[in-house]
């Protein structure tokens, strides 16, 4: 206890009020140790590079408790000096700059609204219990040559307030800066080698034993490995997966739900093997699938009226997805028989990706081909085969 007392003993040199013990407790509590102002969240009982634990706080007043202090008032500073309405718990940069460096650009309110949101904040997170929980999975592999941005603290922003964080890191799959691309030899047998050997030792174990069932996905990678890992996951695993937006560029889910969105175009007639094409992002044209086609084929479709990048912008959106996505399946093995394989050419945002690979059903569903757009033959190309 007397350890923790000290952490809050610290205050600015302008300060001449000794603030009661029990005072510094509640603010060390309400703070959680941590740096209040905002979007700092300095934690400031320990060093994070180092890890070394020592005192870095500061207790800043929001109306000075001495005449000649920043934001001193007549009736306030006096009556105020030692209530914890009036203290935040500060790192040493944010002590400086809101008490001597920008004293004009930290006003009252604005101090008071920094204290109020970190000490919400802090009250929910300390209320979660386990069902609230989930754990952060983020599956990662270069697109292209475009780096992957996936992060613990986006994603964990994502998930709030509706999950929180069951650990203080992700689990982490796939490989971010693998030295070949994917129109090398061997690209998508070694990717899909590593996904299957890191879900395996990763998220199989977690099944039914940790305390925490729940999993949030965030992945960003070709749509045949999206699609792979959701195979993986499937509807076995209780998981929520979250989409990348353009505009704005986060995880967050945005506002807006629009009814009956997808289209299911089945084709004309039903000739030799299925092929399904998923035009969500943009249109795929028929005579791609011809280029890479060698036998009969009948087109289905899965489309919107208008495609785009930023199709799916709420949770709502992705539901219906994959509702439409469960009743196509039963279509084309009906229509086609139990022996026939899927040739499936996606155009579609990542989550739907994932979520195309959730619903198929293992034993009863066809098993499937994924194509995937090649920069260097210009033309889809064989991937991954899921049986």
């Amino acid at each position: 206890m007397a350890s923790l007392l000290k952490v809050c003993e610290r205050k600015s040199n302008m300060s001449k009020t000794k603030i009661p013990e029990s005072v510094k407790l509640r603010l060390w509590g309400v703070a959680a140790g941590r740096c209040q102002y905002e979007d700092c969240n300095e934690p400031l009982f320990y060093d994070e590079l180092t890890k070394a634990e020592f005192n870095s706080a500061y207790v800043a007043h929001i109306y000075a408790d001495s005449v000649g202090g920043p934001r001193y008032d007549p009736v306030f500073s006096p009556l105020l000096k030692k209530d914890l309405s009036n203290l935040m718990l500060m790192c040493d940069r944010h002590h400086r700059l809101i008490d001597r460096e920008q004293v004009a650009e930290h006003p009252v309110e604005r101090l008071k609204a920094m204290k109020a949101r970190h000490e919400e904040r802090i009250s929910i997170v300390t209320a979660i219990t386990v069902e609230k929980q989930s754990h952060i999975v983020l599956f990662g592999a270069n697109i292209g040559q475009e780096k992957v941005p996936l992060s613990y603290r986006d994603a964990a922003k994502a998930m709030l307030p509706r999950r929180y964080p069951a650990s203080g890191k992700a689990i982490e799959l796939g490989i971010k800066n693998l030295s070949f691309e994917d129109h090398s030899p061997g690209y998508w047998f070694f990717q899909e080698k590593q996904l299957n050997d890191m879900f395996r030792e990763h998220i199989l174990p977690l099944k039914g034993i940790h305390p925490v069932q729940h999993f949030s996905i965030f992945g960003l990678a070709p749509m045949p490995l999206l699609v792979k890992f959701g195979t993986l996951l499937s509807d076995i695993f209780d998981a929520d997966v979250y989409q990348r937006h353009r505009e704005p560029a986060t995880w967050e889910w945005q506002a807006g739900n629009q009814a009956d969105l997808f289209i299911i175009k089945p084709p004309q007639q039903i000739v030799g093997v299925p092929v399904l094409k998923i035009s969500l992002s943009a249109q795929i044209s028929e005579d791609r699938i011809s280029q890479v086609m060698d036998q009969p084929h009948s087109v289905w479709e899965i489309t919107v009226l208008e495609p785009g990048n930023d199709l799916l912008r709420s949770p709502e959106l992705l539901c219906q997805f994959r509702q439409v996505c469960r009743q196509l399946y039963d279509q084309i093995k009906v229509r086609h028989g139990q022996q026939a394989e899927l040739h499936v050419f996606p155009a579609m945002p990542v989550s739907a990706a994932i979520e195309f690979g959730r619903v198929r059903m293992p034993k009863a569903d066809l098993p499937m081909i994924i194509y995937d757009q090649n920069k260097v033959s210009n033309s889809f190309v064989p991937t991954i085969k899921i049986i």
